[in-house]
């Protein structure tokens, strides 16, 4: 039997040395340590052997195993190796090549819109100031001199997430956390662009939209700056030819309050 084992290790040895791939590698483990391969078929003779020569067999046998399972091992790394070789070589980039050309899209028009506000107030001496969209009912309403209760409240359909949380129905939001982050009560004068949400049910409007307000506090301010300013904005935005009109208006967080009528830029002062 030992002569047996001896043929099994010079032949399976020859033949995994030459074996040209992956395929016929694992077609000789097969045929040498599978199952029913050659060196397992051994061990299952060794019941004709005595107590004497089974322990030498056995021993044997799992020393030639050993040597086969680590050729084979060496085999498949070298198969794996090279098949990583060939693939990198497929794949190479040719660095010299010139690149495609990059298709770019453009900027949204309301990111257009905002950003050329933001320019024209930060023109004017204004810092642009962000807040969190997620909102707190405090800094959304209350703060701003909206309580619990209070019939302003029903203009505004919000949408809330818990009933301490909002999306913010408006940006004046923002100003007041400004005002209450100023601990050292210096001038203020900010913009608080950004986007708001409101639930409506007219297919016109979406429950989405944007928003840009403005808060100065410092001495010697009046309406006369407020109006200059609009002038300012109004005529930048839509027109060297626009005309503003001031009518008196009610908001819970501002006295006195205004609401602000502009000319149409298509068809000027004829429905003013």
């Amino acid at each position: 039997m030992k002569e047996q084992i001896e043929a099994i290790r010079k032949n399976a040895t020859e033949e995994i040395s030459n074996v040209k791939d992956a395929k016929e590698l694992n077609d000789l483990k097969v045929k040498y340590l599978g199952k029913k391969g050659e060196l397992t078929a051994v061990l299952r003779g060794m019941g004709a052997l005595t107590a004497e020569e089974r322990p030498i067999i056995g021993s044997l046998v799992n020393v030639v195993r050993d040597e086969l399972e680590k050729l084979i091992e060496e085999k498949e790394t070298a198969f794996k190796s090279a098949e990583m070789e060939e693939k990198l070589a497929k794949e190479k980039i040719d660095i010299t090549l010139p690149s495609n050309k990059v298709k770019r899209g453009s900027k949204h028009p309301l990111n257009r819109i905002i950003e050329e506000v933001e320019d024209l107030f930060v023109s004017m001496g204004y810092d642009v100031v962000d807040g969190p969209e997620l909102e707190t009912d405090e800094y959304c309403f209350e703060r701003l001199n909206l309580p619990q209760g209070h019939p302003a409240r029903d203009m505004q359909d919000s949408f809330y997430v818990t009933p301490e949380y909002l999306l913010r129905t408006q940006t004046s939001a923002v100003q007041a956390h400004v005002m209450m982050e100023n601990e050292e009560k210096t001038p203020v004068r900010v913009i608080c662009p950004g986007k708001v949400y409101r639930r409506d049910d007219d297919a016109t409007h979406s429950h989405q939209f944007a928003q840009v307000e403005g808060l100065v506090i410092d001495k010697d301010i009046s309406l006369a700056d407020l109006k200059g300013t609009l002038e300012v904005f109004m005529k930048k935005m839509l027109g060297e030819k626009t005309q503003l009109r001031f009518r008196p208006s009610y908001f819970p967080f501002t006295e006195p309050s205004y609401e602000v009528d502009v000319t149409c830029f298509k068809c000027s002062r004829k429905r003013m």
